[in-house]
């Protein structure tokens, strides 16, 4: 048994073949994290021009927001209408389908790369959307695209590639490599195969390492110290989680509602719920003084960091505003508006508790939030304590998690991206039966 065992290993060192998959791999792998770095770069800038917009006038938006959304909606809908959405239930979706042919419509490389260019776009045009989920879309795009270059084993080919290309996206985008692979067992666990566990750790340390050094060693928010007592955790942890809890299941009930009920709406007339979307942001824009345009990493870090504002306020507006912007059915994600939306909860309970630092309120709120919209609460947890480098309210944060996913649970039983995966697959089936 050893001897044949050793004899399988000496043919994979000397194999030309296998050394080939691995070369072809590892190199999508660097893709990914050249294609996240890109993305997160060019996001940033773009929402610093529009930020330089704002401060010419506040009232501009009323013309380029719904202008630049009525762009997006033709461009997607004329040419790559796979790459609409956060890009996280297209993946899923992916992973259910039997068929090549039909994974590839959803996962080829000119759906990659107009995504990249379209997230640009609604961020340019104060769109209320995320870089991460799109960014996880593309990843998975191009690692799949690695099995036409190579001949992988039979289970990379379709879930495996996927799987890593998701994980790597995520650990990529965020600078979180343990969450990007907690994320991929959490959230496509059904899908999730033990062989593909060295697929996926190998892609997500090349892409991670590809990305830090483009971007260099960062994190997210930046370093947070932030501690609670036994004395004050208890009453924050349960406030927080049951506020997180409610406010996330809502946004996960009203985003998945809306989207259905205006699904005709949006067929039939898809510039004028561009139009109607684009001047509802810029509405809420100009009420909260621009704060609500973007991803809202700027503002969670400026909550985060001890600036002042009306949390609460600022959570409910971000809220619609990220509801709005999905409903308008151009690519974007809800990862770091959800961040976002969490910080301002968190920034609203802190009042109630002066004695206790607002920073760990803050984090408490985002995880509380994102876990209930996710709810993945391992996942959530882990990623606020890599993008802050902050390991000191780990039992707090998980127990907020957990009271958040329960919280959620009785008002969005099922995870909204598995919904959203489903509604994508049923649209699927629905356009292949009148072909």
């Amino acid at each position: 048994m050893p001897k044949a065992h050793f004899r399988k290993t000496r043919r994979q060192l000397t194999s030309r073949r296998v050394w080939r998959t691995r070369l072809v791999f590892w190199s999508g792998a660097v893709l990914v994290g050249v294609a996240a770095t890109a993305l997160a770069v060019s996001s940033d800038y773009t929402g610093r021009v529009f930020t330089r917009i704002l401060e010419i006038s506040p009232y501009i938006p009323f013309v380029l927001t719904p202008l630049g959304l009525v762009l997006i909606t033709w461009l997607t809908r004329s040419f790559v209408p796979s790459a609409k959405g956060s890009g996280i239930p297209q993946v899923i979706a992916a992973l259910q389908m039997k068929h090549n042919s039909d994974r590839r419509k959803i996962l080829s490389l000119r759906m990659a790369l107009s995504k990249g260019l379209l997230v640009i776009l609604g961020i340019f045009s104060g769109a209320s959307i995320g870089r991460e989920g799109p960014t996880v879309h593309i990843a998975a795009a191009i690692t799949y695209a690695m099995s036409r270059i190579a001949r992988f084993p039979l289970h990379d080919i379709g879930r495996g590639l996927i799987i890593a290309g998701a994980a790597a996206g995520l650990a990529a985008a965020f600078n979180t490599p343990l969450a990007g692979i907690v994320f991929v067992i959490e959230e496509i666990r059904r899908s999730y195969e033990k062989n593909t566990s060295g697929t996926i750790l190998t892609a997500v340390i090349i892409a991670g390492m590809t990305a830090l050094t483009i971007q260099g060693n960062y994190q997210y928010f930046g370093t947070v110290t932030a501690k609670l007592e036994l004395s004050q955790a208890v009453a924050v942890v349960i406030t927080t989680g049951i506020i997180g809890g409610l406010a996330g299941g809502l946004f996960g009930a009203l985003l998945l509602s809306g989207t259905r009920k205006l699904t005709n709406f949006r067929n039939t007339r898809p510039y004028v719920l561009a139009l109607i979307c684009g001047l509802s942001l810029a509405g809420l824009g100009l009420a909260s003084g621009g704060l609500t345009y973007g991803t809202g990493y700027e503002e969670a870090q400026h909550l985060i960091s001890g600036g002042e504002t009306n949390g609460f306020s600022y959570a409910l507006m971000k809220l619609l505003a990220t509801i709005i912007s999905y409903w308008s059915g151009i690519p974007g994600g809800i990862f770091a508006p959800s961040l976002s939306v969490g910080a301002g909860l968190g920034a609203g309970i802190a009042d109630w508790f002066p004695g206790v630092p607002s920073a760990a309120i803050i984090l408490l709120g985002m995880v509380a939030y994102f876990t209930a919209v996710v709810q993945t609460p391992i996942t959530a947890v882990i990623i606020i304590m890599e993008m802050t480098a902050d390991q000191s309210l780990l039992l707090p944060l998980m127990a907020t998690a957990l009271i958040a996913e329960g919280v959620s649970k009785l008002i969005n039983p099922k995870p909204i991206y598995r919904q959203l995966a489903m509604d994508f697959m049923k649209d699927v089936h629905k356009k292949k039966r009148e072909e």
